[in-house]
């Protein structure tokens, strides 16, 4: 009886402003996000992505991506959780054709010998999964050095280490028949780091193959079908042919700055993915490059998935793979 009494009086009591939970003004108006796309960084022109690209998640910063041709499956090479932020926590997931996933965490649903800290560029390899990982680099200062880490691409499992203390990082990779490993220091940014591109034997002994100009903000990397190297220049639109020795062979054109990824097929046409512009070109040998696809954020380092004739590309942030088809 009491109880009820009580409940009663509590309503009956009169309603105070005081009491009332506001809540906070914003500074500034709420906005949804658009569907995905690019803004320009310089215009602030919004360019929705084109419908000819669809997009698929289930992967956590994804910078790369490598083909298994023998199983049929993409190869999602996933940053995860920042260095800076949380150690060893990149993992490699394995994708279906149709961006379905096969298995979330191939390399990294445990870290039992593993180490796996903020992967960038990959490449498959005579049976070997390469990956461009760093040494430290952590919250407490400590110096970041590159390594080229290896994986037996059967079972996943560690199959050796290349620490290269020349260099703070990688950022792509590209493996020659002969073992040879060819990686991209972009450079620049805070730490003002040099612009260069590495030679780093099958033995582990790396050296500085060019070292400035013509790199400019050098990011992808792979090797043409007559063993000469290709690297993309991300501060511009140049497209760099170098011998193995780093004699500059010719220069082809983007269709937009800011290359990243680079697939490059058995006739000689190259396809490359701008990661500032979000657009992807098609160079056939000898022609001018043409854009057949657009708005893709963040578009990353590319693979070609041969089994199904598509570009696969990383979205970094976006936490997606972006599928172009080709046929």
């Amino acid at each position: 009886m009491n109880k009820l009494i009580f409940a009663a009086a509590v309503c009956l009591l009169p309603f105070t402003p005081a009491l009332a939970q506001e809540a906070p003004k914003p500074a500034e108006p709420f906005v949804a996000g658009k569907p995905l796309g690019v803004t320009g960084r310089e215009d602030g022109v919004y360019t929705p992505m084109s419908d000819n690209v669809k997009v698929y998640g289930a992967v956590v910063s994804a910078e790369s991506c490598s083909y298994d041709a023998e199983r049929g499956l993409i190869l999602s090479i996933n940053r995860g959780v920042g260095q800076m932020f949380q150690e060893n926590d990149g993992f490699v997931s394995l994708i279906n054709h149709d961006g379905s996933v096969h298995t979330a965490k191939w390399i990294g649903v445990n870290r039992n010998g593993l180490v796996l800290n903020e992967p960038f560029g990959s490449h498959i390899r005579d049976g070997v999964l390469y990956v461009a990982d760093r040494d430290g680099g952590t919250a407490d200062g400590a110096p970041s050095v590159a390594v080229i880490r290896k994986f037996d691409l059967a079972t996943g499992a560690p199959a050796g280490e290349i620490s290269v203390p020349e260099s703070t990082w990688f950022n792509d990779i590209e493996v020659a028949a002969d073992g040879t490993i060819y990686a991209t220091q972009t450079g620049g940014g805070r730490d003002e780091l040099p612009m260069r591109l590495f030679k780093i034997t099958p033995d582990g002994e790396a050296s500085i193959l060019i070292d400035g100009a013509p790199l400019l903000s050098p990011n992808g990397v792979a090797i043409d079908n007559d063993g000469n190297i290709v690297v993309l220049n991300m501060g511009d639109t140049s497209i760099l042919t170098l011998s193995p020795e780093g004699e500059l062979l010719k220069t082809e054109h983007a269709a937009q700055a800011g290359s990243d990824g680079i697939a490059i097929m058995e006739d000689g046409t190259k396809y490359v993915s701008s990661v500032m512009l979000g657009g992807v070109s098609k160079i056939p040998p000898g022609g001018e490059a043409e854009l057949i696809a657009t708005g893709i954020p963040s578009a990353a380092s590319l693979c070609y998935d041969s089994g199904a004739d598509q570009l696969v590309i990383p979205l970094n942030a976006n936490n997606g793979l972006a599928f172009v088809p080709l046929d």
